[in-house]
Formats: C-alpha cells, structure tokens, sequence
C-alpha cells in the first residue's frame, strides 16, 4: 500500500498551531483531500460540471480570513523611574515615554525589541495590527469626554430666518 502523503504534508499536521500559523494549516488541510484524491487514481480527475442540475449538491470551500497581523509594539508607561538610574531614564526618554501612563506605538524592530527589554518591569507591551496604532492627536480625542450636551439652534440662526 502506497501512501498518499508525502513529507510536506505531515510536517503540516505535526507543526504546532498557534494563531499565526493556524489559518495556513486549515488551508492545507482542506486542500489535502483534494490532492490526494487526483494523485490515486491514474486517470485525470473529470471536470466539474456547470449545470445547476447536477445530482451532486455544490458547496463552496470555506474561506479562512485570518485577522490583520500584528505589526507594531503598543508600549505603556505604567512604572515610575525616577528613582532609577540615568541609563534606564535615557531609554525611556529615547522612547518618548515622559509620564505615567503615556503610549506610544513602534514598528517591530530589533532595535525597539531591546529598549523593551531594558526597561520591561515599567512598561506594559502589546502586539498591534497597522490599523490601530493611533497618532497622539487621536489618542488626545479618544480621551475626551463626550458633549454633554447637543446644540440644535442659535440665537443668530433665529434671527436670519426672521
């Protein structure tokens, strides 16, 4: 008996999933059956039909969006350093990270990787996709508090109508 999956194949049930990785192995999984099922037989595979009438029902393959990735650092004051030493403020301040709670938002990158590793006890550290890193205008507006109130006239709407 032959077997019908060759080295390629295994590797991707036998590597783990984790949520980077797993919408590529649900593709490659639904796609094994389907080469394996034309490489069995000696003859090629028939067409699918075009008819809507056909005895076998059509479904369509599922489709697997995988979420945007994770491209920046979102970095989070959340420590005081002031009775740290000069190094450890220098890294911070390199950072742009003056006060408590301040956010910041870095590309991925191998230099960043290290201030992070630096100061990692003051600083809280999440992985964001492009789509939200915010500018500090936006962070400013996110912060607001909404009007408390809507205004729906003025006194010199009234009195042009007039």
């Amino acid at each position: 008996m032959t077997s019908i999956f060759c080295r390629t194949h295994l590797h991707a049930y036998l590597r783990p999933v984790s949520r980077f990785s797993a919408a590529r192995t649900l593709t490659t999984a639904t796609e094994l059956p389907t080469s394996s099922s034309s490489s069995d037989s000696s003859s090629p595979a028939p067409a699918p039909s075009s008819t809507p009438n056909s005895s076998e029902p059509t479904t369509s393959e599922p489709t697997f969006h995988s979420p945007p990735p994770n491209t920046h650092f979102k970095i989070t004051l959340r420590r005081s350093a002031i009775s740290l030493g000069d190094k450890i403020k220098g890294t911070l301040e390199a950072m742009g990270l003056h006060r408590r709670f301040q956010t910041v938002y870095f590309p991925y990158g191998p230099e960043i990787a290290g201030k992070i590793l630096r100061v990692k006890e003051l600083v809280e550290v999440e992985n964001v996709p492009t789509h939200a890193v915010m500018t500090k205008q936006q962070q400013r507006q996110a912060r607001k508090a909404p009007r408390g109130y809507k205004v729906v006239g003025s006194r010199k709407a009234r009195f042009m109508n007039v």
